[in-house]
């Protein structure tokens, strides 16, 4: 594929906009294989996979990279903590008490507080989320969805680096 077609044009142009709506492209595109990677593997909510590249997509490789793992970190905490704190119903001090639990184990694992949020945000889906699959699959799906996303983030970064300044 060849992204640069795009960027050759706005510069050819010489118009100042041209990097925010070539930032803007890059986002959709993002967001839209996403979401066709997820539906592809038939995940229950495909929704997860897109919104999950919009918050990795970034303006460098490192950023996203720094990014990715923690949110891969958390999801995968928070979905494991959400398992285990399904057992005890969707009680209000139920959920306050694993979460603060979660937090003592991203404390634990040397995971940032990025971390810990995006775990908190798994823990709730699993755990509050009215569902027909066990909590264990809401997790499984949860970490799947989380995982495409960040993948497509990543390989766009590597693909279709953004250039410093662009956004």
């Amino acid at each position: 594929m060849q992204f640069g077609i795009v960027e050759n044009m706005a510069r050819r142009a010489n118009w100042a906009g041209w990097p925010v709506v070539i930032h803007c492209v890059r986002t959709a595109v993002a967001a839209v294989a996403s979401l066709l990677v997820a539906r592809a593997f038939r995940l229950p909510a495909s929704y997860w996979a897109p919104i999950t590249t919009l918050v990795i997509t970034q303006s460098s490789l490192g950023a996203a990279l720094a990014v990715s793992r923690q949110r891969f970190l958390g999801t995968a905490l928070g979905a494991a903590v959400g398992v285990a704190a399904s057992h005890f119903g969707p009680h209000v001090f139920v959920f306050g008490a694993f979460v603060f639990l979660l937090g003592l184990i991203c404390a634990a694992v040397h995971a940032d507080n990025s971390a810990y949020r995006f775990g908190g945000i798994a823990l709730a889906i699993v755990m509050l989320v009215p569902g027909s699959a066990p909590a264990w699959r809401i997790a499984v799906d949860r970490s799947a969805e989380v995982s495409v996303g960040i993948g497509v983030a990543l390989l766009l970064s590597v693909l279709w680096p953004e250039k410093e300044g662009a956004k």
